[in-house]
């Protein structure tokens, strides 16, 4: 496509000079974005389902809506899967995968005796793509869940199968860490909470708490695996009491010295997340962003370019963060095409991370020091126009992906080749 090539690249051209009127280096930016790696989760493309074989239900608050055809069934099915969106997807990102996709060769294994082998092929897997991995203890789809408590549970047999879970799930992590010469984000969300009122809610953070400290008492090398914990403002069935709520867990990263996860689907609607990272990073030295997209109640829509994400974009580059915030994407969506949602969110976060590092920080940075805010607003408003379309047209190009609709025409052929021949 020569003629295609060649508007691309006036295009681009353009684009450049337009921004370098305002004293924006767009061959920086575009070396910045390149080097961000958004962390893709893995239950995308399967429904949440993972690898057990246990015939549980998703449960614990959790619900995927949809039939899509073409839904992976085995763990090679779904890297096949992760390749295609990988290959539509500019720049080197990373594997976020949960304990329930282990590979155990057919053989029963429960949680708390799982082992770093039952992740090699993944590991594999990711090493021969250059990327790093992330991690996360499933605790939710199990018998000793089915009640909707874990790490807080009142029975403390209950209680220490999950504490042992997280301990195999930290070294698990370090494994991955290790073996792809990047940290491993092992990330702990829980669903334990109640539905209607609760009396005593002293007793299960306390206890939660106590498991935590359990959890974590292992030391592991922070150059392997990154602990971090996560908080929900509710879930179905604990629309009422959510033990493991934001202050709960802001308290215990900040005390324990833990990565704070802040999922932009686990806030009311009316809050602004992005604000939350300055506050957050403040405090603690590193904060996972998990990004979703909260419709109503429910937290997990496939990412677009909004207006939330482009803030947390915003927050992110402007406050000099990108090498404190891991980036990671978390929804399920089953009523379109899996592979696509891969490829969607993932490309709306990374447009969104050129939008702000395409934006004239130096010259806002000045009007707002010198108290200009009319003229802050106005270049705001006057960037929103910049055509930031031609720049990330060139960065597809230049890194051998589809640009404009190719990528759906591509993602189209393998639903035919591939995915419609699964039952």
């Amino acid at each position: 496509m020569p003629d295609a090539n060649k508007n691309v690249d006036q295009a681009f051209a353009l684009a450049k000079a337009r921004y370098a009127e305002i004293g924006v280096d767009v061959e920086k930016a575009l070396e910045k974005l390149s080097r961000i790696p958004i962390s893709l989760h893995c239950w995308q493309g399967d429904d949440v389902g993972g690898f057990e074989n246990s015939g549980q239900e998703l449960g614990s608050g959790l619900a995927v809506t949809g039939n899509y055809p073409g839904k992976a069934r085995t763990a090679d099915e779904l890297r096949g899967d992760l390749d295609k969106a990988l290959a539509l997807i500019p720049g080197t990102h990373r594997l976020n995968l949960h304990a329930s996709y282990a590979e155990t060769g057919g053989k029963k294994v429960d949680r708390d005796a799982l082992e770093p082998a039952h992740f090699q092929r993944w590991i594999d897997w990711a090493k021969a793509k250059k990327m790093g991995m992330d991690f996360n203890p499933t605790y939710f789809s199990h018998p000793k869940a089915d009640d909707g408590w874990t790490l807080a549970h009142p029975d403390k047999a209950i209680r220490q199968f999950w504490i042992d879970h997280g301990v195999a799930c930290r070294e698990i992590g370090a494994a991955m860490g290790e073996a792809l010469g990047s940290p491993c984000v092992t990330n702990v969300w829980i669903p334990d909470g109640m539905k209607d009122q609760t009396i005593d809610r002293r007793g299960p953070r306390e206890r939660l708490t106590e498991s935590l400290d359990a959890m974590f008492k292992p030391e592991i090398d922070p150059k392997h695996n990154r602990d971090a914990v996560e908080g929900k403002l509710f879930g179905i069935g604990s629309e009422t009491f959510v033990v493991g709520m934001h202050e709960f867990y802001l308290g215990y990263a900040i005390t324990r010295k833990k990565v704070y996860t802040i999922d932009s689907g686990h806030y009311h609607p009316t809050e602004v997340v992005a604000d939350k990272l300055s506050s957050a990073l403040g405090f603690v030295d590193e904060v996972l962003m998990h990004v979703s997209r909260g419709v109503r109640w429910d937290s997990d829509h496939v990412v677009l370019l909004t207006d939330d994400v482009e803030l947390i974009a915003q927050e992110i580059v402007r406050g000099n963060y990108l090498d404190r915030v891991h980036i990671g994407l978390d929804f399920f969506d089953a009523s379109i095409n899996r592979v696509a949602a891969w490829v969607i969110g993932t490309r709306s976060m990374l447009k969104a991370l050129l939008l702000a590092l395409l934006e004239p920080i130096d010259a806002l940075r000045k009007y707002e020091a010198e108290g200009d805010y009319t003229s802050r607003l106005a270049v705001l408003e006057e960037a929103k126009t910049l055509p930031a379309g031609a720049v990330w047209d060139h960065y597809l190009q230049s890194e051998g992906i589809p640009v404009g609709r190719d990528w759906i025409d591509a993602v189209k052929r393998y639903e035919a080749d591939v995915l419609s021949k699964r039952k």
